[in-house]
């Protein structure tokens, strides 16, 4: 199957040469807005987002969300609490650039605040072309008192968002139905 390119539509090419499938795309996305939460699943999110730059000669904005830990009174805690949490941050993203950034353009931010709520300041502040996130797809109870901060940033984005579920997102047995 072979896909054109029409506006921001992204171009699909299937290749069963040497009995492999292999999805080719040509993305017209030239900033892409990755958020890392440091786990497994965010890393293959990551890597996604560097394999679609190295494609389309894009930058990768990495950003990394210390979340804002909220009192039972209802008030955020003093942010410069943060402070440590904030540079280790930036000192892990450095370290996970040099390992899977190579060959890629790419700029590292962090900041204290409500997940969800800053990706969608940056994909806006950044001009990011697409997100590329992982989800852990917790389901049930787990994404009840967990919620979801990929699922807010799809229904929200003004731009289109690629969630990764990594090889170690949650899994859950399948239910059978009479």
């Amino acid at each position: 199957m072979r896909g054109e390119e029409h506006g921001t539509a992204i171009a699909i090419e299937e290749d069963f040469r040497n009995g492999g499938k292999r999805n080719l795309m040509a993305y017209p996305f030239k900033k892409i807005l990755c958020p890392l939460d440091f786990d497994e699943n965010s890393i293959a999110a990551l890597d996604a987002a560097a394999e679609m730059a190295r494609e389309s000669d894009a930058t990768v904005e990495v950003l990394h969300v210390v979340p804002i830990i909220i009192q039972a009174g209802g008030t955020p805690i003093y942010i410069d609490a943060y402070t440590a949490e904030e540079q280790d941050s930036q000192a892990k993203l450095v370290e996970l650039a040099k390992t899977h950034l190579a060959g890629v353009k790419y700029e590292l931010k962090t900041t204290v605040a409500q997940p969800s709520a800053a990706i969608l300041h940056a994909q806006k502040t950044t001009g990011a072309d697409v997100i590329v996130m992982n989800t852990h797809g917790r389901r049930g109870l787990a994404h009840l008192f967990l919620g979801s901060v990929a699922e807010r940033v799809v229904r929200e984005a003004q731009c289109p968002v690629l969630t990764i579920r990594g090889p170690h997102a949650a899994q859950q047995p399948a239910t059978e139905h009479a």
